[in-house]
């Protein structure tokens, strides 16, 4: 399949005759525009005929579409299983760059003025090997901020009030990933429960921006000011040297299953856009109804057209792609890494320098697809995220439990390095976008309280959410006041911390992690807009302590290159931009196959050193202990080391400021399930 980028572009524009607007249907027979007076978004005010070329493109021409306007499109064509024309039904231009809602279920496409003055404020381009994700959502992060003004939180202009901007800046992150904000609306079924789709995986619209989060003046001068306020927050985080990164969700759309509401794509071209068989039932890989289909080059024209959008126009940094197995799925439904749409974002020249973060998997048959994205693509690591959580939670439970912790280190090991053993070694470390939570699970202080979720909230039962947590509550599910707990609980939550932003890899925070936000054991909070999502600013002096040591560990990150990689290394070579290894037991041995392997060692001493490019060299010792009992360790003795200085411990709250000196071959206390992190010099 060749995807035909030399067709002109769709959606509506101006022209020096007036406005266009060119859609794209291969079944229809005929199309039509509507036009709405400016008054009353229901009253037609004219209609204009539509013609076809030989690209099966649909165009029409008016001068009265001109900026300002609001229109929609009709559609005939004919009856049949996978067919599902309406000529009465009004329907949303799928390349339009504004909404508005006029009704329950019914937009209005409009004609945006997108004119805008960057002031020559270019990207960050900040490289991927120091790139630290915060995944946010833009109403959840400022909604409850203090320092931002009552009339912009929970904004696009709250996100960029120099309040948001300083936490965000004195934090050390360097990129924000937004949930979606591509325009969307609420499930039938939540909208039936008096609930709402906060999170946004449910896009009406992938040229659009959610207008409901913009501020209130914005949303009333219209669409023009909803893309301005967007483009007016890029501008500001891009000032400050944060990227923006989109969390675009391009697998399915809002019409749900063959019942669900009707507003673009189904009723202008059904059996093209949408996975269905000979019967007109839909192939649903992705558990929410529907699924493009990306064996056939509409879709994938979609998503090529939609990516330059945002990242051209709107300057966006980078995409983080939801379920982006279903992006690699062709005509016979199987994923293929060599997919046209899956390497035409790859080798666009419009896309060039993008940052390109994949959710490797899906619902379908073979959806799981972790490591299996060619070079150039970064990927959620689940088998990261398990392992860690396993090390420092679910192994320790099991520890106190039956006197077994049921692993080694050589798991955890293998993550901590950059997961060879999961991503080509062409690829690298940063291939794995590393993390421990994300916007969907428990935050990072509920894997230390709960041990198993507490979704009573969602409507479903406690149905819904994963029963996989790999948490551990440490004696008490939920809240307590047992200092012993709440300390064991704090120290788990560092150990998490400093394992994500010390690991080989690119790793992402999510928003509230760095300061113990808690969902009260909710593991799927999707449908609550409310203080239980909500970043909450008012913190209390463990909170504030465990903020100093994310920023602390973020500082070290940067610091010291040796931690983060580009490439993996080859043994008995020296490759640039990797990272020499060297593995110590607690005696300060070489690592035997028993002290990788063995549940009752589970310590380890990890020697690093950079092969410098473009950075000073850099060499840190990583102790990692992993059972509760405390343990001597003797620092090992290597050729060209004279010393050890201790920079980060996680058994404390904070290191204070004095400098701490080790020799070689010394012994050192190392607290029970704790990290110390140690320059060698």
């Amino acid at each position: 399949m060749m995807v035909a980028r030399t067709l002109p572009g769709l959606g509506a524009r101006t022209t020096s005759g007036g406005g266009e607007l060119r859609v794209w249907s291969a079944n229809a027979t005929n199309m039509e525009i509507c036009l709405f007076d400016d008054a009353d978004p229901n009253w037609i005010i004219k209609t204009v005929p539509m013609t076809r070329d030989a690209h099966d493109v649909w165009h029409g021409r008016s001068r009265s579409l001109s900026p300002g306007r609001r229109y929609a499109i009709r559609v005939s064509g004919p009856t049949g299983p996978t067919n599902s024309f309406n000529p009465e039904k009004l329907l949303v231009d799928p390349y339009a760059r504004g909404l508005v809602r006029v009704g329950a279920g019914e937009w209005r496409s409009v004609v945006v003025d997108d004119q805008f003055n960057w002031n020559g404020t270019k990207k960050p381009n900040t490289p991927l090997d120091h790139s630290i994700v915060y995944e946010a959502h833009v109403r959840g992060f400022s909604k409850l901020n203090p320092a931002v003004p009552a009339e912009l939180r929970g904004t696009y202009a709250g996100l960029a009030h120099e309040g948001s901007i300083a936490a965000l800046t004195d934090l050390g992150v360097t990129a924000v990933e937004l949930l979606p904000v591509h325009a969307f609306v609420s499930e039938q079924r939540l909208i039936k429960q008096g609930l709402s789709n906060y999170w946004g995986y449910n896009t009406l619209n992938f040229f659009t921006p959610h207008a409901a989060y913009a501020t209130t003046a914005a949303q009333a001068e219209g669409p023009d000011a909803v893309l301005r306020e967007f483009k007016g927050m890029v501008k500001l985080l891009h000032e400050a040297g944060l990227e923006v990164i989109l969390d675009v969700v391009y697998n399915h759309t809002a019409e749900e299953g063959p019942n669900g509401p009707t507003s673009s794509f189904r009723g202008i071209d059904n059996a093209n856009y949408y996975r269905q068989d000979a019967h007109g039932a839909y192939i649903d890989v992705t558990g929410c109804g529907n699924t493009l289909n990306f064996g056939n080059e509409a879709p994938v024209r979609l998503v090529l057209d939609s990516l330059h959008y945002w990242a051209n126009e709107v300057q966006i940094d980078g995409f983080r792609f939801d379920l982006a197995a279903t992006l690699g799925r062709g005509a016979d439904v199987e994923f293929t890494r060599d997919h046209p749409l899956i390497n035409g974002i790859l080798s666009d020249p419009g896309l060039d320098g993008v940052k390109l973060i994949a959710e490797p998997w899906d619902v379908g048959q073979g959806g799981w697809q972790t490591g299996n994205f060619p070079d150039g693509w970064t990927e959620w690591n689940d088998r990261y995220r398990d392992r860690v959580r396993d090390f420092w939670l679910s192994d320790v439970a099991s520890q106190r439990a039956n006197g077994f912790a049921g692993s080694g280190i050589g798991r955890f090991a293998t993550r901590l390095a950059g997961s060879s053993n999961t991503f080509a070694s062409e690829r690298g470390p940063l291939a794995s976008l590393n993390f421990v939570t994300a916007h969907d699970g428990f935050t990072m202080a509920d894997l230390t309280t709960y041990n198993v979720k507490h979704n009573i909230g969602n409507g479903e039962s406690n149905r819904d959410g994963t029963d996989n947590n790999n948490s551990f509550n440490h004696g008490v599910e939920g809240p307590t006041a047992d200092p012993a707990i709440l300390n064991t609980r704090r120290k788990a939550m560092r150990n998490l911390m400093g394992t994500l932003l010390l690991s080989a890899g690119v790793p992402m925070i999510t928003a509230g992690d760095e300061s113990g936000r808690s969902q009260r054991g909710n593991n799927n909070a999707y449908c609550h807009d409310s203080e239980l999502t909500w970043l909450g600013w008012d913190l209390s002096g463990w909170q504030k302590d465990l903020r100093e040591v994310t920023k602390r560990l973020i500082q070290l990150r940067l610091e010291n290159p040796a931690v983060r990689p580009e490439h993996y290394g080859k043994f008995g070579e020296t490759v640039p931009s990797a990272t020499q290894m060297d593995w110590y037991n607690a005696d300060g041995e070489s690592m035997s196959e028993e002290d990788w392997n063995s549940p009752e060692e589970r310590t380890l001493q990890y020697l690093a050193a950079s092969t410098p490019e473009t950075e000073e060299f850099n060499r840190i010792l990583l102790i990692v202990h992993g059972l509760e009992d405390d343990v001597v360790v003797t620092l090992p003795t290597h050729e060209g080391v004279v010393g050890y200085s201790l920079l980060w411990d996680s058994s404390l709250d904070e290191l204070g400021g004095a400098v701490i000196e080790h020799a070689p071959g010394t012994e050192l206390r190392v607290t029970g399930t704790s990290m110390q992190l140690l320059r060698a010099h």
